[in-house]
């Protein structure tokens, strides 16, 4: 990655809003993290084959196991190989999360513990090592954020109702209080999840987006 490439910036426009509570020391690794989970979600997603699927997610976890022994050009592994607070091998249980939705659908309550563990719980204890708040505490937060996140995407209305009831379950353990990036994202999970499936959430709508600033300002 040059300095003149352009900087990583998540798909997701609210993954990008989170971005600008981040301190700058932190924005480029905290950008490839998520970039990271949104090229893991859009193998699963197209995946017809879960056997080609798991030899994609493979590469992915090849490259992260040998992060510090090579030389990448991918700029998420460039930026990933830089962030001294993040030890690639600690990111691995992402992929296993991801790898979990390969699985037949309705996804049975063990494979929904499985993917939330490794998606949410990953990702955002990796985000918190960057960004100096509880890696525990956070940990709990990213599994709620993974099982709601996956219950306004997936197409199986039995998978998405169970991940919320798993979702709701353990609201509880989550903490109030967050990194800024995190509490953004994470109070927009809380939002959908007291709103229930039916009613859709709508990325940029008033609401979400007045949520999302108060997060970013509070921590909560």
């Amino acid at each position: 990655m040059n300095a003149d490439d352009p900087p990583l910036r998540p798909e997701d426009p609210e993954r990008t809003l989170a971005l600008a509570y981040a301190p700058a020391a932190a924005k480029e690794a905290l950008a490839a993290l998520w970039v990271l989970d949104e090229r893991l979600g859009a193998i699963v997603a197209r995946t017809e084959n879960p056997a080609v699927g798991q030899m994609r997610l493979t590469w992915w976890h090849d490259a992260l196991q040998s992060l510090h022994g090579s030389q990448p050009v991918d700029p998420v592994l460039v930026a990933l190989g830089r962030a001294q607070a993040i030890e690639p091998a600690a990111l691995l249980p992402l992929i296993d999360g991801w790898e979990a939705l390969l699985d037949p659908l309705p996804l049975p309550e063990e494979a929904l513990a499985a993917y939330a563990a490794g998606r949410g719980g990953t990702l955002f204890r990796a985000a918190a090592a960057l960004l100096g708040g509880s890696q525990e505490e956070s940990e709990k937060a990213g599994q709620l954020w993974a099982l709601t996140d996956l219950a306004f995407r997936i197409s199986d209305r039995a998978t998405a109702e169970r991940a919320l009831a798993l979702a709701l379950a353990g609201r509880h353990a989550a903490p109030a209080r967050l990194p800024k990036p995190l509490a953004v994202i994470a109070a927009l999970a809380r939002r959908d999840l007291r709103r229930g499936l039916d009613r859709p959430r709508h990325q940029g709508s008033p609401g979400r987006v007045l949520r999302a600033l108060a997060a970013g300002l509070t921590g909560r």
